[in-house]
């Protein structure tokens, strides 16, 4: 499936209820989990002491962090999604996000995202995206949840 480009509320309004797309596969490695550790501040064993890991996790390596798996999402929306004509893009909300299985270091993961409302709010669209991680040859996703856009078209 290719890049869906919207270039107003009229067009982001016809996929309404329908799958806006899925993006390529992202390899998660300790590279990244370990530059997210030093971003928040978050150096919680489970993410980056490998060695520790192997012997006393469920998962016998390192896990990415949930927010990290969150973060990621901006990143795999675009390659699902571009808005043009767009001044500003405000990050409104997240609703009942969950987070279902861990991401394991170097799984590969993708967003499959479906545009679940759309609303205008005087000019301003405001869209409920509900996306889900999935992890490459997984039953269980990494997380699910519905992201909530503002976007102010030109």
């Amino acid at each position: 499936m290719s890049k869906i480009t919207i270039h107003s509320y009229q067009e982001l309004e016809e996929y309404v209820g329908k799958e806006l797309g899925v993006s390529d596969y992202l390899t998660i490695t300790q590279e990244q989990i370990n530059k997210f550790a030093d971003a928040t501040l978050d150096y919680q064993w489970i993410h980056v002491n490998a060695e520790k890991a192997k012997q006393e996790s469920p998962y016998k390596n390192t896990i990415a962090h949930g927010y990290l798996n969150l973060s990621i999402l901006p990143y795999l929306w675009g390659q699902i999604m571009e808005i043009r004509n767009s001044k500003m893009t405000l990050n409104y909300g997240i609703e009942n996000a969950r987070f279902q299985q861990a991401v394991v270091v170097n799984d590969q993961v993708r967003a499959k995202a479906k545009l679940k409302s759309l609303v205008n709010l005087k000019g301003i669209a405001k869209a409920e995206i509900y996306t889900v991680l999935e992890i490459k040859n997984s039953n269980k996703p990494a997380l699910e949840g519905t992201f909530i856009f503002l976007y102010h078209f030109e």
